[in-house]
């Protein structure tokens, strides 16, 4: 018994130790009062035990050393205690994280509409004006567009090559309406229509991506990853139904190429209505774009000199996108869950015109898509009611190219808008096509909820689906094209 009495004291002494150990330590106060805790219980156990062995009233010796023993423990802890309480007291003293000058600008800029419209309308004409140089640049790089049909024919000719390079870029930076407006100005470039028409295609495929991604923050619940992941990727195989279906009709029959020529035509023909004499968005950035390309023509090598603008443009319309996507979500964002949640409750009509009408004012069908996903995952929506509002965000996020477009003039002007129009005609046959006809309109259905039950049953499944599909494939495939072609 003296021996164990002997041994719970050296403990008890050493547990005191280790807690004056914790007052001079840099651990947080969570992790310090998790310590704390567990050498606590572990003296409280050790006293017990040590009080069940010193029960003599006899032996003063060992009741005055266990007293002084638990008065110092005491102490220590009391000292230990009051240590937390003044580091508790610091925290939360502690001033909250600044916000970023991008942010306090944007907050403020939301405060009054007025502003926030005003500073809309600016950057929707920066990007129109980085767009106009994109064009510019491309043009004098490659020499017209004789010199870059031949260019892109050669490196990008194979169509499902376009259709993957695509997917990859808008996969990488996580926007279709910057694919499509970058397309836009290789069109007007020289980019021939048929090179480019896969890549629209590949780029619709790879918007989808964000909502996907955002499906993701709800894998730690099950039936609720199994509802998001489904919302989201419904996206993703209505766009592969719909290239799967339009890539080879286009291809042996050219109808998208032959439609969007007719109503360019149309509207740049002689024979009438000329998109010139009314383009008063080409009228408004003309000036500044011509000021700008007239800097970088004073680098005395015309060629660096288009290179560097186009690679500003490219800069401009990447932080000009941004720029307005964030502004308008500030704006847009509230209302348009508010008016998400009354959509969806009437018919699949009113639910495509929702999604459109939002997505053209965020500009972002990214940003629209991925609003569903939370709401599907909470159980507020089903995945038919999920599915019209996506469609109508694929028809709105063309206005993007569209305005694009609106910025050129000149003879390549034409080619921009056609393959804006491609963008459109696309998009919206295949709303019809699709949704329209009831056994094509189960093939997302079916295919997202398949997919969504498998990645619940193993949810790094939906990892490897991304990576996957929107990475990997293309970047496997692209390797494989240029090593042996």
């Amino acid at each position: 018994m003296d021996n164990r009495q002997l041994s719970l004291e050296s403990r008890l002494l050493q547990l005191r130790d280790e807690i004056k150990a914790l007052e001079a330590s840099a651990l947080p106060p969570e992790r310090l009062r998790a310590t704390l805790q567990k050498l606590c219980a572990e003296r409280a156990q050790l006293e017990a035990e040590l009080i069940n062995l010193v029960v003599s009233p006899d032996n003063d010796t060992r009741s005055e050393a266990w007293v002084g023993l638990r008065e110092g423990l005491l102490a220590t802890v009391q000292s230990l205690a009051e240590t937390l309480r003044d580091a508790q007291r610091k925290t939360d003293a502690k001033p909250a994280p600044q916000e970023s000058l991008l942010t306090r600008a944007f907050s403020f800029l939301a405060k009054r509409s007025w502003t926030a419209w005003g500073a809309a309308l600016l950057f929707v004409y920066v990007l129109l004006i980085a767009m106009a140089a994109l064009g510019t640049g491309f043009e004098g790089l490659f020499g017209g567009p004789e010199r870059a049909r031949e260019l892109f024919e050669t490196y990008a000719g194979n169509p499902f090559v376009g259709l993957l390079a695509g997917l990859l870029v808008t996969a990488i930076i996580q926007s279709s309406s910057v694919t499509t407006s970058v397309i836009v100005g290789l069109c007007v470039g020289g980019l021939p229509i048929h090179v480019a028409i896969p890549m629209v295609m590949g780029a619709n495929i790879g918007t989808s991506v964000t909502n996907t991604l955002v499906s993701l923050g709800h894998i730690g619940h099950r039936r609720e990853f199994r509802r998001a992941f489904a919302a989201a990727t419904i996206h993703d195989f209505f766009n592969i139904t719909a290239v799967c279906l339009f890539l080879p009709t286009e291809l042996l029959f050219h109808w998208l190429e032959r439609l969007s020529g007719l109503i360019s035509g149309a509207l740049y023909g002689s024979a009438g209505f000329n998109m010139d004499s009314i383009n008063f968005v080409a009228a408004a950035t003309a000036p500044v774009e011509r000021a700008l390309h007239g800097l970088f023509l004073l680098i005395p090598n015309a060629k660096a000199a288009d290179g560097l603008y186009v690679v500003f443009g490219l800069v401009v319309v990447f932080a000009a996108i941004l720029l307005l996507g964030k502004l308008l979500r500030l704006l847009f964002t509230g209302r348009a869950e508010r008016v998400f949640r009354t959509a969806v409750g009437k018919n699949p009509v009113a639910a495509i015109g929702s999604g459109f009408a939002i997505t053209a004012l965020v500009q972002s069908s990214s940003t629209t898509t991925s609003l569903i996903v939370p709401l599907a995952g909470a159980g507020l929506m089903k995945l038919k009611q999920a599915f019209p509002f996506t469609l109508g965000a694929n028809i709105g996020t063309c206005v993007t190219a569209l305005l694009a477009a609106l910025a050129f003039t000149g003879a390549g002007a034409q080619f921009g808008l056609q393959i804006a129009l491609v963008h459109l005609l696309f998009n919206t046959c295949g709303v019809i096509l699709i949704y329209g006809l009831p056994p094509l309109r189960r093939v997302p259905l079916v295919c997202a909820s398949s997919l969504a039950k498998l990645a619940c049953d193993c949810r790094p499944l939906a990892i490897v689906y991304i990576v996957g599909v929107f990475f990997l494939l293309p970047v496997v495939c692209l390797a494989l094209y240029r090593l042996l072609g």
